[in-house]
């Protein structure tokens, strides 16, 4: 029998979510093991022993055990490369031009939306008052970041290349916090970018990860 793939994370969290989304979008079976981040448990014993840094999620197949989500993702779609959705491109200029966009997702777009995501979607669901001069700071950010992404999507149907690849699924955690706040203003204006939006949170895969999020 296959090794059972098990996720340590919490639903809510935005790195999980995005090794869920790989998951949904390979058609693999796993278990999600909630940590209760609320009450601290990712900073303590048996947490710590899958992930030193504290930081869910952490990753188990078989005798395999990863952290950080996008080296996940990775893994995930090369080890079952056969199964579900391909996520990445074969073809090394397509390939190289996939990866620097998942390096401008990871060190531009996710720098400000992951700011603007634990101030207008994660506080809210701990009663914590907001930082405006935060939200101020990074949604100006973010402002010029989609300014160069609505370049990109008008000359190329997805960041990455002409098909829905891991630099697209990426974004798709931080899009749904910041698509219910007042940040979605700055996607719906750019009309590329709001189709590529409209495009990539309608993914059955996507709608499977958004049922675990308890009501």
């Amino acid at each position: 029998m296959m090794a059972t793939i098990k996720v340590h994370g919490s639903p809510y969290s935005t790195a999980t979510m995005r090794v869920t989304a790989t998951l949904c979008e390979k058609q693999l079976e796993f278990e999600l093991l909630y940590i209760n981040v609320r009450n601290g448990d990712h900073k303590k014993e048996p947490f710590l022993s899958h992930n030193p840094f504290g930081q869910v999620p952490a990753f188990e197949d078989g005798d395999l055990k990863l952290f950080e989500s996008r080296a996940i993702t990775q893994y995930i779609n090369h080890e079952y490369a056969d199964k579900g959705t391909k996520l990445t491109i074969s073809e090394s200029k397509k390939m190289a031009i996939m990866w620097m966009w998942s390096e401008v997702e990871s060190l531009h777009f996710d720098q400000a939306a992951s700011k603007l995501v634990w101030e207008l979607g994660i506080k809210p669901l701990f009663g914590a008052p907001l930082d405006p001069k935060i939200v101020e700071e990074n949604e100006a950010k973010l402002d010029s970041i989609l300014s160069v992404y609505e370049k990109r999507l008008s000359e190329s149907k997805y960041l990455g290349g002409e098909c829905f690849t891991l630099v697209d699924l990426h974004h798709l955690p931080s899009l749904h916090y910041l698509m219910k706040s007042q940040i979605k203003k700055l996607f719906e204006s750019r009309p590329y970018v709001s189709a590529w939006v409209a495009d990539i949170t309608a993914r059955p895969a996507w709608a499977k990860v958004i049922a675990m999020i308890p009501n």
